[in-house]
């Protein structure tokens, strides 16, 4: 069994997408292990997205991760990773195939450039790792 952590962001909280999304996971038949809701700090955003800190793109991320609450999770499962990939699709919602979390729910660009794209997912063993130390202490994992 593998875990994985997953994040619904504040555009999901906010347009009530919680329940959708967590019944895409139970039905694909990964039991969720930790579920929390948080305000995300600034300061744990710079280590979650710490690959991502000295891009000039990065306020606007910041920006956006703090405009409300987010629901974190970690989820168990075959495979977790890699099928919470798939079945969050593609980063940018217009690249992302209808059926997919992004797909059906996320919002392409507009005006202001910004990408809402209602979830996030771990990429590999060890980001999981690191994301659920990260957001749910050193015990978790």
């Amino acid at each position: 069994m593998e875990k994985t952590f997953f994040m619904i962001k504040p555009d999901g909280v906010q347009r009530g997408l919680i329940g959708h999304v967590l019944h895409r996971i139970e039905r694909r038949g990964f039991t969720i292990e930790r579920l929390e809701m948080r305000q995300a700090t600034p300061e744990l955003l710079r280590q979650h997205y710490a690959a991502l800190v000295d891009k000039p793109f990065f306020p606007e991320i910041e920006e956006y991760m703090t405009s409300g609450l987010v629901l974190v999770g970690v989820m168990v499962g075959n495979r977790a990773i890699s099928s919470w990939r798939t079945m969050m699709g593609a980063t940018n919602p217009k690249d992302a195939l209808p059926g997919t979390i992004r797909g059906d729910y996320g919002q392409a660009p507009g005006e202001s450039g910004g990408i809402f794209n209602v979830v996030h997912g771990s990429d590999s063993t060890e980001s999981a790792k690191k994301e659920i130390t990260l957001w749910f202490g050193q015990d978790s994992f």
